[in-house]
């Protein structure tokens, strides 16, 4: 209470006398006929019978910017004192006792309790406040009976109950301070009436912010914040109600330091997460309407108050889906499957792409390993590339992509590019689709193949050693190996071999699939001494060793 302490003056013990002094000063005053006899910009004078003229400020006769009278005008005021020459007169308190006289015609002799509201207009230094409402009634509020500060108080709208007021001396003094202390006692009992029960209680909606609605609950006002009006979770008030809309609600909790007094909309109805408990399970098919979306997916309504998630990757076997608004539109009444059930957790997920037929499967039914056909690049990786059949994507692998060694997808493609592939692969289970570009022409092996035979002898240049063996360069940019053991011996005769180096060998291995060529420096050594071993027997003038010891000069 401190910030009232500077109101806490001698006016509470000495508002009675104020009252009754106001009341004397006032059971004296007359109303009169008088008549303007001279009137400038700052006063008039009113002839009112006695001695010297009454005198007026303009103000008490200016309406709206006008002035309402003019000289010679007959004009009532109230004599409020005779003392000295010149009679002290008031236009204004004669309109003054005609609101008062329509005050107590309206609330009675005895209008105490009554409250009204209006705006201070001036302060009586150590005494109080002028109040005047809207009519233009004036209302006397002692400082003590405030409760707001002297310093900025003009101007102020407020409202005050009616401590005291007296028909015949046009008095009526008000009390903001008992107006406050009365609501708070009321609210305080309210409050405690409220918690302690726990029915359901009826309130009407007074006001809507994006965060919930204050909902007025017989003159006390409690909040429901925007997650408790619905079971959906966080919802926008503004479209479930407007101000005005009477509601069921529950009085969940009330912080007295705060004055905050919670409700919630929800506790007051059946919680439809339990309802469903029993009849719903993961596998049920389900009819929901299209309620919201956002980047992830969709959120469905199964029309009572529960939200499914239609993730995004659930709307569509198609894998390059970006966006939900693309496939539904708000309102949509579609069938889904239930794939992830949680009560306890609030947690429903719904599959809309279960439901349609695997695009899969009837790619089985209508191809084949073995088959050509045209695909679209959709992503390329590090290690290959998906192309795009239709409504699956196949993987083709970088050792698919070409005959050229070390060449990766992501070195002759880009995404949208459109490519011929042969399907080489199809594996049920896993549901992956292997394609092939390499595998729609002859490989160089092939060709290689079809000049050359296991056992033939070529002359080829060396391209690359590595430690298990040498790389030649073949025909039809053809690489062929030979491995280590299959070197000759470095003598003086067979000096280390050099990048560049034409050397000979015998064809060993040719492997079409994997498009590789083995060769043999060694074996081809071994094949001419056979060869000398038959020329050996085919000739009989010559002896074994005079053969070998020829080939050896040689």
């Amino acid at each position: 209470m401190k910030k009232f302490q500077e109101f806490e003056l001698a006016e509470d013990e000495n508002f009675a006398e104020l009252f009754e002094e106001s009341e004397k000063q006032t059971e004296t005053n007359t109303i009169v006929d008088g008549v303007i006899v001279e009137m400038n910009d700052e006063s008039l004078l009113v002839d009112v019978g006695q001695k010297s003229e009454g005198k007026l400020y303009i103000s008490e006769i200016t309406v709206n910017g006008k002035v309402a009278y003019k000289v010679g005008d007959t004009i009532k005021v109230m004599i409020t004192s005779s003392r000295g020459e010149r009679p002290s007169i008031s236009h204004k308190k004669v309109l003054q006792r005609l609101k008062f006289d329509e005050f107590f015609d309206k609330y009675g002799e005895d209008p105490e309790n009554v409250i009204v509201e209006g705006i201070i207009t001036s302060i009586k230094p150590r005494a109080g406040f002028i109040v005047e409402n809207v009519d233009g009634l004036e209302f006397f509020m002692p400082m003590a009976q405030g409760y707001i500060k002297a310093i900025g108080a003009i101007g102020k709208k407020i409202k005050a109950v009616v401590l005291k007021a007296k028909k015949d001396s046009n008095s009526i003094v008000i009390s903001r301070k008992k107006l406050i202390e009365d609501f708070q006692k009321n609210k305080d009992e309210q409050i405690a009436k409220l918690m302690g029960s726990t029915e359901i209680k009826e309130g009407i909606v007074k006001k809507i912010t994006s965060y919930g609605m204050f909902v007025d609950m017989g003159g006390i006002d409690g909040l429901v914040n925007y997650n408790e009006i619905s079971y959906k979770g966080p919802v926008n008030p503004s479209q479930y109600y407007k101000e005005g809309d009477k509601v069921e609600v529950i009085v969940k909790a009330y912080d007295k330091e705060k004055g905050h007094l919670s409700l919630s909309i929800k506790d007051a109805m059946p919680n439809p997460w339990e309802e469903i408990r029993e009849q719903l399970e993961m596998g049920d098919t389900i009819t929901v309407t299209v309620s919201n979306f956002e980047t992830y997916g969709a959120f469905v309504d199964l029309g009572n108050d529960i939200e499914g998630l239609l993730h995004i990757s659930e709307i569509s076997w198609n894998k390059n889906v970006k966006n939900p608004k693309d496939y539904l539109n708000i309102g949509d009444e579609i069938n889904v499957e239930v794939i992830d059930l949680d009560c306890d957790k609030r947690k429903l997920r719904v599959s809309l792409k279960s439901l349609q037929p695997k695009p899969f499967k009837k790619f089985l039914e209508e191809h084949k390993a073995g088959d050509l056909l045209k695909g679209t690049v959709a992503t390329i990786t590090e290690f290959g590339a998906f192309i795009s059949i239709g409504e699956v994507d196949g993987l083709l692998h970088n050792e698919e992509a070409s005959w050229e060694p070390n060449v990766k997808c992501k070195d002759i493609f880009k995404k949208g590019d459109v490519v011929e592939v042969k399907i080489i692969k199809i594996d049920r289970e896993k549901e992956n689709i292997s394609l092939s570009i390499k595998a729609l022409s002859e490989s160089p092996a092939d060709k290689f193949a079809s000049q050359y035979a296991n056992g033939d002898i070529i002359k080829s240049t060396i391209k690359d050693i590595k430690d298990f063996g040498v790389f030649v360069k073949l025909e039809n940019n053809l690489d062929g190996l030979i491995r280590k053991e299959d070197l000759l011996t470095v003598s003086e005769e067979n000096p280390e071999l050099q990048i560049g180096d034409e050397v000979e060998a015998v064809v060993v291995n040719i492997d079409k699939q994997n498009n590789r060529v083995r060769l043999s420096m060694k074996r081809l050594e071994s094949q001419k001494n056979r060869e000398v071993l038959k020329s050996v027997s085919d000739d009989s003038a010559m002896t074994l060793g005079d053969a070998l010891a020829g080939q050896l000069r040689k």
